[in-house]
């Protein structure tokens, strides 16, 4: 409002002047009078008025209305050439899509969980390698050899030269798998079978050839280091937890990837509720700018309006195309997830979603989705792993703090046979030849006349600090710093569950409040089209209601999808998405 008293605080004053008749005095005219005056004027010329300036404005309008006409249709022209030249969504057939089919295909397709079903195998070929360890060994040696030495002596068994040819056959099994013990207490064993043929010159010979047969077994029992665990089995130990990590992790896959299939679904369904909507927007905008058209016609509506509507309606198509990428973009999505390849099927198909998000939601007990939380975590799970392994590596490096005490005990049979030769005297000629061979070294081999038995303790011990006492050390910090992670962990788990039940709470309210908007926005648009069309309201108005109710409505569908994520991150921080989906793995 204008200053009272100032010129412009009302309508311009106009004078009119009146001829005086003569002889007569003139009147002072008042300022009530003035008013009076001016008011009927303005009554008297008003149609006259409005006239003048409808033409002079219709015909700027007109001119201005013909360049943005124009300019308008230039603009409409370029963008659909641009929509043309884009690729669509889906350029294949149609496929209805429901949630459980998506999941299904995910979990037999997927090339993330194909990757991850393979570690366990690959831990298994590695449990199975080092087992291997403790297999039985047969190791042969096989040799032939001659030598032939000078004699110095008489005793040397020759006078001008001494040659000797050896034979030699041996077969040393090594077995270190036949006992039960093995794997517990950390022994193990050594059989081995020798037999020798040797032939020679030597005058003092009683047997040539010779054949002499031996069997040895030893055993080695470590007491101290080495009796409950050593770097084999540690390995064994360790490979075993890793190979039950590899499927906590394949479950930790799982799981992530049927939570990222349900949010892709979701944000599917959402890029094509969000697609009709700026459509039905579109719809609305093109239906004014007809109206619009039909008023201008006949002389109702100033062309202004005309181009107000079309500008909205350009605004709308861009809306639409950036609908339609965000579309292409979630079906995208939601194909890596469930498709083996370029070549599968779904891949150039048009995935269309249909299943439809339920608003109800169930009570939450968040005491028992925390205990839920904490039992089923994967990651927890792996945490727990992991310090069994550090406990582990702390016995192997306990265990190599201690003295290295041995038992070894050894145990050989052996045997002599072949042709024997009876002598008159040292050196003198032979008298008797006795006949024989390998089997009489067999004999005594196997009646164990000659048996030979050691036993032995063998004790190591460093002095001073040794490298086992430091990697002790530092291997019991390590395992503090796990357990202080797996604490946080859990504080973490808890936190991370009663932020989702706070979330799905929250949003619960914000649909309710969504859901009252839109429908508000709807009767607000209803009201002002009534208007318009009455004549009560100006186009710009009922523009804004049409923004409005679009705005309410993508808010509604935002607030539907937030929902269903928040139900699906729910079961996420619970790992309780594979019993919702009805998956069970069977190890």
């Amino acid at each position: 409002m204008f200053p009272a008293g100032r010129s412009g605080a009302g309508p311009r004053s106009i004078v009119v002047k009146r001829r005086r008749r003569p002889g007569r005095v003139p009147t002072r005219v008042s300022s009530r009078r003035r008013g009076e005056i001016t008011v009927m004027w303005l009554a008297r010329h008003r149609g006259r008025l409005i006239f003048l300036l409808f033409l002079a404005v219709g015909a700027r309008s007109d001119t201005h209305a013909q360049t943005t006409d124009l300019r308008i249709d230039s603009l409409i022209d370029q963008a659909a050439a641009r929509l043309a030249i884009m690729q669509t969504p889906g350029s294949g057939p149609r496929v209805d899509l429901t949630l459980e089919d998506a999941i299904a295909r995910a979990l037999e397709r997927n090339l993330d969980l194909a990757v991850q079903r393979l570690n366990p195998l690959v831990f298994d070929l590695s449990l199975a390698q080092q087992l291997s360890f403790y297999g039985p060994t047969l190791t042969s040696n096989i040799s032939n050899s001659s030598r032939t030495n000078p004699s110095s002596t008489q005793l040397d068994g020759g006078e001008a030269k001494l040659a000797v040819v050896v034979s030699t056959l041996t077969d040393p099994p090594t077995l270190l798998d036949w006992l039960p013990w093995n794997h517990t207490y950390g022994g193990n064993y050594n059989v081995n079978f020798s037999n020798n043929r040797s032939a020679s010159t030597n005058a003092f010979s009683s047997f040539n050839p010779s054949y002499r047969s031996s069997v040895q077994t030893s055993y080695t029992q470590p007491l101290l280091r080495g009796f409950k665990i050593d770097g084999t089995r540690q390995q064994i130990q360790v490979t075993r937890i890793n190979r039950d990590i590899a499927d906590i992790d394949l479950r930790q896959t799982i799981t992530n990837t049927v939570s990222s299939v349900r949010n892709a679904y979701w944000d599917l369904l959402y890029a094509t509720g969000t697609l009709a909507v700026q459509q039905q927007a579109l719809d609305l905008a093109e239906a004014l700018i007809r109206d619009n058209e039909a008023r201008v016609e006949i002389g109702t509506l100033a062309p202004i309006d005309v181009v107000q509507a079309r500008s909205e309606a350009a605004a709308r198509r861009q809306s639409l195309a950036q609908a339609e990428q965000v579309l292409a973009t979630a079906e995208l999505a939601l194909k890596q997830l469930i498709v083996r390849g370029t070549d599968d099927d779904y891949w150039m198909s048009t995935l269309n979603p249909v299943d439809q998000p339920t608003l109800s939601v169930p009570p939450i007990d968040l005491a028992e989705a925390i205990r839920a939380a904490l039992a089923d975590r994967t990651d927890l799970a792996r945490s727990r792993r992991q310090l069994d392994i550090n406990e582990v590596n702390i016995s192997a490096m306990r265990n190599n703090t201690l003295p290295a005490v041995d038992l070894i005990g050894t145990y050989q049979l052996q045997g002599q046979g072949g042709t024997r030769f009876l002598r008159s005297g040292l050196g003198g000629s032979v008298t008797t030849e006795i006949p024989g061979g390998i089997s009489d070294a067999f004999n005594q081999l196997f009646d164990a006349k000659f048996p030979v038995w050691t036993v032995q303790l063998n004790v190591s011990y460093p002095l001073g600090q040794s490298a086992a006492d430091a990697a002790l050390a530092r291997a019991q910090l390590q395992t503090q710093q796990v357990q202080a992670q797996l604490r946080q962990l859990n504080l973490q788990v808890a936190t991370e569950v009663t932020n989702a039940v706070v979330q799905i709470e929250a949003i619960a309210r914000r649909i309710d409040a969504a859901i009252a908007a839109r429908e508000l926005a709807q009767e607000q648009l209803d009201a002002e089209q009534s208007r318009f069309e009455a004549g009560l309201t100006t186009n710009f108005f009922v523009v804004q209601a049409q923004r409005d109710l679009s705005t309410a409505q993508d808010t509604e569908l935002r607030a539907i999808l937030d929902q269903q994520k928040a139900l699906v991150e729910l079961d996420r921080v619970q790992r309780t998405s594979l019993s919702n989906a009805g998956i069970s793995i069977i190890q």
